[in-house]
């Protein structure tokens, strides 16, 4: 199994949601740190985390808290998908096929052992 540097966050081989998940916080991180993307561009997320503990809505007559973190959610989804459609997406590319180059490697050291469970049960 590949070593990652301390403080890499793994993404996990066979996870779904959680693994989308990860590979998107990746990839929003590397493209914010790449100087090929456009500085405005950047403000997406970083506004969208902004709106997420800003203390005030911008639908203020929901009062149902289910609705407003909802909402909260809806903005800071809508701040990252933009912000990578957006880009440039030969840069997406680029970042993506790094993010997923080790993933073949991981599922291929996959194995399956197949062994059976023997309990001693003895009087003591």
């Amino acid at each position: 199994m590949p070593k990652n540097k301390r403080g890499d966050l793994m993404v996990p081989p066979k996870g779904g949601v959680f693994r989308d998940l990860v590979m998107r916080l990746k990839l929003i991180g590397r493209l914010m740190v790449d100087s090929r993307v456009n500085l405005f561009l950047k403000i997406l997320p970083l506004a969208s985390l902004a709106y997420l503990i800003w203390p005030f809505d911008l639908a203020p007559g929901i009062t149902l808290p289910i609705i407003g973190a909802v909402d909260d959610a809806a903005i800071v989804w809508l701040g990252s998908y933009l912000f990578i459609e957006l880009c440039p997406p030969d840069v997406v590319n680029e970042h993506m096929e790094q993010l997923t180059s080790n993933m073949d490697i991981v599922e291929a050291n996959d194995e399956v052992v197949d062994a059976e469970s023997v309990e001693d049960i003895s009087d003591d």
